[in-house]
């Protein structure tokens, strides 16, 4: 059992000292630093990352994880570790600082008194007129001393920015906490992307991984779109998204970039926008037998019936169509040459009729049973529907990740400007000049040279409190 002991003794000694928190904080650091530069996936794409290295390359970058480093087994034992090492760090070195505030040190003896650094002595006629004056320039000064008895002898402590003992620890707990944000983000966090057209939901998006992932809501998206400066570079993108559970709607909100929509702790950022390829909407003029052009406009494939009892409707739609081999396919989704497949019904045959319309080619068309002639005039009257990329995360430790950063602010302004002081002042006889003495005597735990100074002008006022003239003896 000893020997038990001694090792988890050991164990302990070596996680809390300060020689394994650096070198654990070190590598750490560059474990960061290393995902910064070799390209991470699943953020950069396949193609990029072949480009990049080698296949050999790419096959050790991957078995060692250094291409999803801050998912790797290894970066999250790295992170526990230090937070172990931080743990037992901070349980080592309470007892002291405890102490400090439970059993402070407020009655000093002659080897206190002739070790301290920060001291002063003034000669003083009566001991209780000494301390009255020493009690009143501290007060004056804004601290609040207190009267210790102890053997019929009294003497002042006072002491300030007592907080400041446990600056330290607001610290460790400001990185414990960034700490296991990260251990969590990395173990139950997840990053996506999804796709809606104008009018299309879904509960389901694409992870980085390739693999899909249910929702525990459907989103869609009522409409999105673009705004551009005067010269037509882009200025914004919005998506009019709606978050359904139950088949109600539960949150509505317009997104653009840097001002996502939260929701379930996922969040949605507006990442990019174009045209879907599908059809939304077009007019076309239409001509039947002894009647004059009228505006027709067509939504989907829904038809629509002509003065003349005919019917019109759209087959198909490629926006950006060629001919190969004496058939049409699709280029692209860009709108650059549309062409439609038209179904044209006749009042007088039961049989319809199948026309392809190129405005590029034939802007204009004419179905030979009904006589019905269609026409369009400009790509303006041909829109597309939007689409709108959505970037998806989901990382359940930000917000430890944002306390964390607070609390450190908060922590390092303890401990850079607050300074934890204790003052001492005491009256007894002086066997050399058989007279009485008033020592007074302070101590800070940092920036011992501005306080300094201030201690000086704190013994200056306590000299000139003092009732009766006083002969000033040695400095330390």
């Amino acid at each position: 059992m000893a020997a038990k002991q001694n090792i988890w003794d050991r164990a302990f000694r070596v996680l809390a000292s300060l020689k394994t928190g650096i070198t654990l904080l070190i590598l750490v650091g560059i474990a960061c630093a290393t995902g910064t530069f070799i390209l991470q996936r699943p953020i950069t794409e396949p193609e990029n990352m072949l480009r990049a290295y080698s296949p050999q390359t790419l096959q050790w970058l991957d078995r060692l994880r250094l291409t999803d480093i801050y998912h790797a087994p290894w970066f999250i034992l790295l992170l526990a570790a230090l937070g172990v090492s931080i743990i037992c760090a901070s349980i080592d070195r309470f007892p002291k600082a405890w102490r400090m505030i439970a059993r402070p040190y407020m009655r000093t003896d002659v080897h206190f008194r002739s070790a301290l650094p920060m001291q002063a002595h003034f000669a003083a006629g009566n001991a209780s007129q000494a301390l009255m004056a020493a009690e009143k320039a501290m007060k004056h000064a804004g601290l609040r001393p207190r009267r210790v008895v102890e053997n019929d002898e009294v003497s002042l402590y006072a002491e300030r920015n007592l907080l400041s003992v446990f600056s330290v620890y607001v610290v460790h707990t400001s990185l414990l906490l960034i700490l296991a944000g990260g251990i969590v983000d990395a173990i139950y966090g997840y990053h996506g992307y999804v796709t809606l057209n104008k009018g299309q939901s879904t509960d389901q998006i694409e992870l980085r991984t390739g693999e899909n992932k249910k929702l525990p809501f459907t989103l869609r998206c009522d409409g999105a779109g673009q705004e551009n400066y005067a010269d037509g570079s882009p200025k914004k993108y919005w998506s009019d998204l709606v978050v359904l559970e139950n088949g109600r709607e539960t949150l509505k909100k317009q997104i653009i970039v840097n001002d996502p929509l939260v929701t379930h702790g996922i969040r949605f950022y507006q990442s990019g926008y174009g045209q879907s390829g599908e059809l939304e909407s077009v007019k076309f003029y239409v001509t039947t037998p002894g009647g004059s052009p009228t505006q027709v406009t067509l939504a989907g494939k829904n038809p629509v019936q002509l003065a003349d009892g005919s019917t019109l409707r759209i087959a198909g739609f490629i926006p950006d169509a060629a001919v190969r081999e004496g058939e049409i396919y699709a280029k692209s989704n860009n709108l650059n040459n549309p062409a439609f497949e038209l179904a044209v019904t006749s009042p007088k045959t039961a049989a319809g009729e199948r026309l392809w319309l190129v405005p590029t080619v034939q802007p204009t068309v004419q179905a030979k049973e009904s006589g019905v002639t269609i026409a369009i005039k400009s790509f303006d009257d041909v829109q597309t529907t939007p689409f709108t990329g959505l970037q998806v995360s989901h990382e359940p430790g930000q917000w430890a990740v944002w306390a964390g950063c607070l609390l450190m602010a908060v922590g390092m302004i303890m401990a850079f400007y607050l300074v934890h002081q204790r003052y001492w002042a005491v009256a007894y006889e002086d066997a050399k000049t058989g007279g009485t003495v008033l020592w007074i005597g302070t101590v800070a735990d940092k920036n011992r040279d501005h306080f300094q100074e201030r201690f000086d002008e704190l013994a200056k006022n306590i000299r000139e409190q003092v009732a009766q003239p006083a002969r000033e003896l040695t400095h330390a």
